[in-house]
């Protein structure tokens, strides 16, 4: 017999979860160079330099987080370190962040080109989880920039926000031009969305070999529907908090957004189209009548762990304003329904940590109008979908599929999503009998709050693997932050190189 090869670390005793196999097996884990190198019942332990106990707790593939915005609200250095020490507590392994050039984040406009290297230098060494960059072409020269984008910087991923060019980011605003930092002459327009998409045709053209990868995603409400809203509901006394803030961005505004946004990937052969974080029943059935009529349109649906648990009776009312807005329980038990049919391809955080000070208005703090929009959670993602899709008949490898594997493929990261030989061994220790409720202060997030406080959830996040480094354990963010930055780009298939 030839010799075992010595491994870096065994983890033992996993009940292991994985994407396509809904058997649910007792296995240890062999891991070698930050990889899975053996998976068997039963790997000696002599072969290992290192052994670490399962206990047989169920280990499901690093979550993939693809939808996070780190830095919109503080300096980008400092919420990385923080808010991804948070994500690594919820067994987060991959965060995923939107950026843009324009007020909030680094408060700069110009090019991509100098703009991106400075995001990337502020990132190195202050990530506890590997990460990477979807970014949004926000001036007419960023569509010229899309190819340096990926090309240099392995950037695949960009997006469309689609009310910016007429509403606020908290609400009613005509200072748009300001607020997104360009030209007075220039329009944050569906014309200038449907030459984004012709710049991503064209890029996908240039590097068939990547066109899988090569996504544009998009925040689906129409402006003109959110001004008219808005201002009816501000003079309605009778709405208030986030029933108020939901009328304001009505359902339909997000359906109307939706088709438009799919009519112009059809007449652009835009191929690859991901509809972000769909709140309501109006928004998922205009994404399933768009994928019937435009069928060679790849479109993905996205919701967030938010519009899975809040709706607009929750107690922490203002804390969880965020666009589009929290739901009625109506629209959040469709969302749960169209989940469970399979009409839903990942489940993100959306997390975006605006700090208590900044949330509210000191001087009228109830006022759903004056609150900043957006809240973290990516801590609690992983435990959200357990608990609720647990009581809801949901299957362990679904839930692996939604938050591990589906956003791995869709954006270009071919050795994350699954515990397989040859991926990157990240691996989260879940125990599926542990509740707690959810307490802000216990969080490694500089927030503050959550909207989801008191919340009981199950399945509670024991330990979290980073390529086969132990970040988290029993309450613990160990260490230094070794996050990596992840390119992704035709000539490396793997995903997984640093900048």
């Amino acid at each position: 017999m030839s010799e075992t090869p010595l491994l870096d670390q065994i983890i033992k005793n996993v009940r292991v979860v994985r994407p396509h196999e809904d058997v649910i097996e007792l296995l240890d884990l062999g891991i070698k160079d930050g990889k899975f190198a053996q998976i068997a019942s039963n790997i000696s332990p002599d072969t290992g330099k290192q052994v670490f106990d399962g206990k047989n707790l169920l280990g499901f593939p690093g979550v993939v987080d693809a939808h996070m915005h780190v830095g919109i609200y503080r300096p980008l250095d400092k919420d990385a370190l923080t808010e991804s020490k948070a994500a690594a507590t919820g067994g987060v392994t991959t965060s995923l962040n939107y950026i843009r050039t324009g007020q909030y984040y680094l408060n700069k406009g110009g090019s991509y080109r100098d703009f991106l290297p400075e995001v990337l230098a502020l990132s190195a060494g202050n990530f506890f989880v590997d990460y990477a960059y979807h970014i949004a072409p926000i001036a007419s020269q960023h569509i010229d920039e899309i190819p340096l984008l990926f090309e240099e910087h392995g950037i695949s991923s960009f997006k469309i926000f689609m009310f910016y060019g007429g509403y606020g980011l908290h609400g009613l605003s005509d200072q748009q031009n300001l607020f997104l930092m360009i030209n007075k002459e220039e329009r944050y327009d569906f014309a200038h969305f449907e030459f984004i998409m012709r710049g991503l045709t064209r890029l996908m053209e240039k590097h068939p070999e990547a066109r899988d990868s090569i996504s544009l995603s998009l925040h689906c409400e129409v402006a003109e529907i959110l001004n008219a809203y808005t201002k009816i509901v501000e003079n309605d006394s009778s709405l208030s908090g986030l029933h108020a803030y939901s009328a304001a961005r009505p359902p339909h505004s997000e359906g109307l957004a939706i088709c438009i946004a799919s009519y112009l990937a059809n007449e652009t052969n835009c191929a690859n189209i991901n509809l972000l974080h769909l709140s309501s029943r109006k928004a998922m059935e205009a994404a399933l009548t768009m994928q019937t009529a435009f069928p060679h349109i790849n479109f993905r649906r996205e919701v967030t762990v938010g519009h899975l648990l809040l709706d607009v009776d929750t107690p922490n009312g203002i804390w969880a304003k965020v666009n589009p807005p929290i739901r009625p329980r109506a629209d959040v038990e469709y969302l749960w329904q169209a989940v469970l049919n399979n009409q839903v391809d990942w489940i993100v955080s959306d997390h975006a940590c605006c700090s208590a000070e900044q949330k509210r208005s000191a001087k009228d703090p109830n006022n759903i109008w004056l609150a900043k929009s957006g809240f973290g959670g990516t801590e609690y993602l992983l435990s959200g979908v357990f608990s609720e899709g647990s009581k809801r008949g949901m299957s362990y490898n679904q839930m692996a599929k939604l938050l591990s594997w589906n956003p791995s493929r869709r954006f270009g990261l071919l050795k994350k999503g699954d515990i397989a030989i040859g991926y990157d061994a990240d691996l989260v220790l879940v125990d599926p009998n542990e509740t707690f409720v959810v307490c802000a202060a216990k969080s490694e997030s500089q927030q503050g709050y959550t909207p989801f406080e008191g919340v009981e959830l199950s399945g509670r996040v024991k330990n979290t693997f980073l390529r086969g480094n132990l970040i988290y354990n029993n309450g613990q963010v160990l260490g230094s932050p070794i996050g990596r930055y992840l390119k992704r780009h035709s000539s490396n298939p793997h995903g997984n190189l640093t900048a």
